[in-house]
C-alpha cells in the first residue's frame, strides 16, 4: 500500500494515525512530519525543491478532508459519479471526476473496479423486443434497516424496458415463476431467457462445474421451465448474470 493511500485512510478515519504509522513502519514523529507536509502543500504534496514553492495546482488538505467527510457521513450511498455532481452543485467543490474517484478509492471508501480483460467484448443487443429477456435477483437491505429482501427484475434485452420488478423475501422457484407468469400474461411468450446459474434455473451436479442441460426429473422440465426442451435458456458463466 502506498504512503498516500495510508494517509488517505487515516484522514477518512478508516484507521487511526497511530495505526498508519505502524503500517508504514514510521515513528510517530516522522508520520507527523509527513502529515504536516500534506497540510502545508496539499494532497499531492507536489513540491518543487529547486524553488521552494508548492505546486499551484495542489488541492488543499482541508478540501481533501471535506470531500472524505462528506462521502463518509452524508453521501455514502451514492456512486462516485453522483457524488461528484453533488460536490459541485451543493457544496461548491469543483474537482475533476478522476481526482474524486482516485481519492475515494485510495481512502478505501470506494472499491476499485476490476479491469476487464481484452476478451470481454460488448455483446450486441437483440434487434427486437421479446427475443431475449434478462432475469436477476439482487439481495440488499433496501429499506436501510436490518431487513434483507431480494429484488427480482425482468427486463428486455433490446429496449432495456423493465417488465417486472418485485421485492420478495427470497429468490426461489416460486417467486421467479410468478414473475415470468406475469410477464407472459402482459407481454406474451418470449424467445429466450438469460439468467445466472441459480439452482431454480439450472442443475449443476458439481459446484463450480458445468450445468446439466437435461433436468434430472422425469418430466424433463426444470423448476421454472427454463432449459427444458420447449424453452431456450441462456446462462451466465459466473454466479452472477454477467
Amino acid at each position: 500500500m502506498k504512503i498516500q493511500e495510508v494517509i488517505l485512510r487515516a484522514m477518512a478515519k478508516k484507521i487511526t494515525w497511530w495505526q498508519a504509522a505502524e503500517i508504514l513502519g514510521f515513528s510517530d514523529r516522522h508520520l507527523r512530519r509527513i502529515r504536516d507536509r500534506y497540510e502545508q502543500f496539499g494532497y499531492e504534496s507536489l513540491f518543487d525543491k529547486r524553488r521552494g514553492q508548492p505546486s499551484p495546482k495542489r488541492v488543499p488538505y482541508a478540501t481533501v478532508e471535506q470531500v472524505l467527510a462528506l462521502y463518509r457521513e452524508q453521501y455514502f450511498d451514492l456512486n462516485v459519479r453522483h457524488f461528484h455532481e453533488k460536490l459541485g452543485e451543493q457544496h461548491g467543490v469543483e474537482l475533476s471526476y478522476t481526482w474524486v474517484k482516485t481519492v475515494l478509492q485510495g481512502a478505501g471508501l470506494v472499491a476499485r473496479q476490476r479491469e476487464r480483460g481484452v476478451h470481454r467484448k460488448r455483446r450486441p443487443r437483440r434487434p427486437l423486443p421479446g427475443m431475449l429477456l434478462h432475469i436477476d435477483g439482487s439481495r440488499h437491505q433496501w429499506f436501510q434497516d436490518e431487513r434483507w429482501y431480494d429484488l427480482i427484475v425482468i427486463l428486455d434485452d433490446a429496449s432495456s424496458e423493465i417488465y417486472y420488478a418485485q421485492l420478495v423475501e427470497e429468490e426461489s422457484s416460486l417467486t421467479v415463476a410468478a414473475g415470468l407468469k406475469e410477464v407472459i400474461e402482459r407481454k406474451g411468450v418470449f424467445c429466450a431467457l438469460y439468467s445466472d446459474r441459480g439452482s431454480h434455473f439450472w442443475l449443476t451436479p458439481k459446484a463450480g462445474g458445468k450445468i446439466d442441460p437435461h433436468p434430472a426429473d422425469a418430466s424433463g422440465a426444470s423448476p421454472t421451465g427454463v432449459g427444458s426442451a420447449n424453452d431456450s435458456g441462456l446462462f451466465a458463466a459466473g454466479p452472477r448474470a454477467e
